[in-house]
């Protein structure tokens, strides 16, 4: 798969990992995903780069002391004018946590909470165009999106990014929305999780890195301190897993079913 399609409006283009001890993320997803990285750069906050055949794959940084979550994984959507994202957020009913804010040369990035309360980071890109490659083994093959208000989170989407959507199923017990380009093609997915997320909590959104042998990589995954949150299984989408890097952090699996 190619680099981001600039001209799919509100595109996942990067995801990071906030972390809270940098060496061990780097030695964990370097032996699990064959990822190189660089060390952290103080001069950007600790911040640094993953990288996948010379290519970056995703980035990292170490916690900041104001953090509510100390280890997780986010993800950034597509904006060619973050300030305009940013006053359309908030005219949806959404939050701005963080203003668009330049980083260096590399581009202009702001940190939302969406109509529904998850939260989510736009990139407007400059020198730094996001992940070279996505949907190829240990690179990041899907985004979505557990939400506790499915229309207000579908109808956030539509108005503060600009997503073509298509609606994949709407039964009582399954309802999906998906980021479509014109051709189709599916870049994320928002779920209607009210059913089973706890009382009282907003959702979240979820980055999937692809596998070949989703089974081998949980088994990796546990061998380097990992943890398994939900083991692997065959879907209609593909072999599934969610996992827990030695420090918590959460993000799913995807490879082909066994079957």
């Amino acid at each position: 798969m190619p680099a981001p399609d600039f001209s799919v409006a509100g595109l996942p283009i990067w995801v990071d990992l906030s972390t809270s001890d940098t060496d061990v993320a780097r030695s964990f997803y370097g032996q699990l995903f064959g990822w190189t990285s660089e060390a952290p750069d103080p001069a950007m906050g600790g911040y640094f780069n993953f990288w996948r055949d010379g290519g970056p794959v995703a980035g990292g940084m170490p916690t900041m002391p104001e953090q509510e979550v100390t280890n997780v994984w986010s993800i950034y959507l597509l904006t060619d004018d973050a300030k305009k994202t940013a006053a359309a957020v908030a005219e949806h009913g959404g939050e701005v946590l963080v203003a668009p804010m330049a980083v260096s040369d590399l581009g202009v990035m702001a940190v939302y909470k969406d109509a529904a309360g998850a939260v989510i980071g736009a990139w407007q890109p400059g020198a730094h165009r996001g992940y070279a490659v996505r949907a190829e083994p240990n690179a990041p093959d899907w985004f979505e999106l557990h939400t506790s208000d499915y229309k207000a989170a579908v109808r956030f989407y539509q108005d503060a990014f600009g997503w073509n959507v298509r609606t994949e199923a709407d039964e009582p017990d399954f309802r999906y929305t998906t980021l479509v380009d014109a051709t189709g093609e599916q870049y994320a997915g928002i779920m209607d999780a009210s059913g089973f997320l706890p009382e009282g909590e907003a959702g979240g959104w979820r980055v999937y890195f692809a596998s070949e042998d989703t089974d081998a990589t949980v088994a990796k995954a546990v061998e380097l301190g990992g943890k398994v949150i939900l083991p692997a299984e065959d879907t209609p989408y593909g072999r599934l897993a969610e996992l827990a890097d030695p420090l918590g952090a959460v993000f799913k699996l995807r490879g082909p079913n066994k079957g």
